[in-house]
């Protein structure tokens, strides 16, 4: 019998390529058709057919506090009563800016974006801009959005330049990114010693979450920051997953990291469109209208948006969040990798605040190569077992996860019970 989610989802192919306005939300990956939401309530979302999950998504990790979270709603009700957007600056946007350099100190000045790629794409040109160099680097595997520069996979070997990773990637400009193995210190220092003194920026997830989750090396950032520095290199961390998101001060915080610029989305929006990127004083000069680098958005530092992202910061400035939030997502991947083992299955899992990746293998990956080892197709079926059994997890063994404050005691048990069944079951 036909259901309305896959009425929608017909209906949605004819005008929506693919059916979905982001590849993500697709289930390519994992087979069928993608669930159409229809509500979402602390750590629950419901389908238009009326059936109930436990959201291990979060909106792809904004939803810090759960859906719905009364005080957010409450607050971007009363500012959207006052005008959706102006296109003029607003005290919202201060409060913002100043309540991001006080959560992070490598931060000295900020500039607020819509979206994640913005905030990527900018960082880059103003990297390029201050520092006079064209080439950056990126890691196999990191994913910093969908700009031109960035969407570029490794070349044939070690050390050589990238490949365009879609259509419409002029090969010419894929040339100036350079694509190392994630995690490889040794990489690192032989590309420095080769042409440390040409490249603008390295850019790096400091916790990988776009190939599932991957843990950095702790000496891998180090080297880092160490042979960014001697070169005068800037050193970008995209913290666009992890910011906020493994601790208040974001991954750089938990690893003793300063970077030169940072780039921020996902929970400093609350679920609304807001990014930023920022960093040092003297290179944010480089921007206009003060410097040569341009940068503009109509709708950047939308006061609603603004709104929702000030709240959502305020309550996980709360004491213990952190503590807690890690606490239940350490329960909840360490009980499934404990009933996997229990039914003889290769599985592995990493967790830092409340982000977690789960790994069909045997010993957590530390660089593509190695995710790419799992056993996808026994993921496919893991993952439409917990579906079925009311558990929505991202549709792809390449994407990791999220656990927000709402999730308790309740979902944590019917998380593991739907393991147990599933595992039993798996094949």
């Amino acid at each position: 019998m036909s259901s309305f989610n896959d009425h929608l989802f017909e209906r949605a192919q004819i005008h929506i390529p693919g059916g979905v306005n982001s590849p993500v939300r697709a289930f390519r990956a994992v087979g069928g058709a993608p669930r159409f939401l229809a509500r979402g309530a602390g750590p629950r979302v419901w389908d238009v057919d009326g059936r109930e999950y436990i959201d291990y998504v979060c909106s792809w990790g904004p939803l810090l506090h759960g859906h719905a979270h009364p005080a957010v709603i409450e607050a971007v009700r009363e500012v959207a009563g006052k005008g959706l957007s102006f296109g003029a600056p607003t005290e919202l946007e201060i409060e913002m800016a100043e309540l991001i350099c006080h959560l992070v100190p490598s931060i000295e000045q900020v500039r607020l974006t819509s979206s994640g790629t913005e905030a990527t794409m900018s960082a880059i040109r103003l990297a390029r801009g201050f520092t006079g160099r064209d080439k950056i680097v990126k890691f196999d595997g990191c994913y910093h959005g969908h700009g031109d520069a960035l969407l570029v996979k490794a070349g044939s070997g070690a050390l050589t330049f990238g490949q365009p990773d879609s259509s419409g990637v002029p090969s010419d400009l894929a040339a100036h990114t350079l694509v190392l193995n994630y995690n490889d210190v040794s990489q690192l220092e032989s590309l420095f010693a080769q042409m440390g003194d040409t490249l603008a920026a390295v850019i790096v997830e400091p916790v990988a979450g776009n190939m599932n989750m991957v843990m950095p090396r702790p000496e891998f950032l180090a080297h880092l920051r160490q042979l960014t520095q001697a070169h005068g290199a800037l050193l970008i961390f995209d913290e666009v997953m992890s910011g906020f998101r493994v601790a208040l001060g974001g991954a750089q915080s938990i690893y003793g990291i300063r970077p030169d610029l940072t780039t921020l989305g996902k929970v400093i929006g609350g679920g609304m469109p807001l990014a930023a990127f920022g960093g040092r004083h003297d290179i944010m000069q480089f921007l206009a209208p003060l410097g040569p680098v341009y940068q503009a958005g109509t709708l950047s530092g939308n006061p609603v948006a603004v709104t929702a992202g000030l709240v959502n910061l305020k309550l996980a400035m709360a004491t213990g969040f952190y503590e807690r939030l890690g606490e239940m997502t350490r329960a909840v991947t360490e009980g499934i990798a404990h009933i996997a083992s229990q039914y003889g299955f290769a599985f592995s899992v990493c967790s830092l605040g409340g982000m977690f990746g789960l790994h069909f293998r045997e010993g957590l990956p530390t660089n593509l190569d190695q995710v790419m080892e799992s056993d996808k197709e026994r993921f496919k079926r893991f993952f439409h077992g917990m579906l079925e059994a009311g558990i929505y997890l991202a549709p792809s063994a390449f994407e990791a996860g999220f656990v927000s404050s709402a999730h308790g005691t309740a979902e944590l048990e019917q998380t593991l019970d739907a393991a147990e069944s599933v595992f039993k079951h798996l094949r």
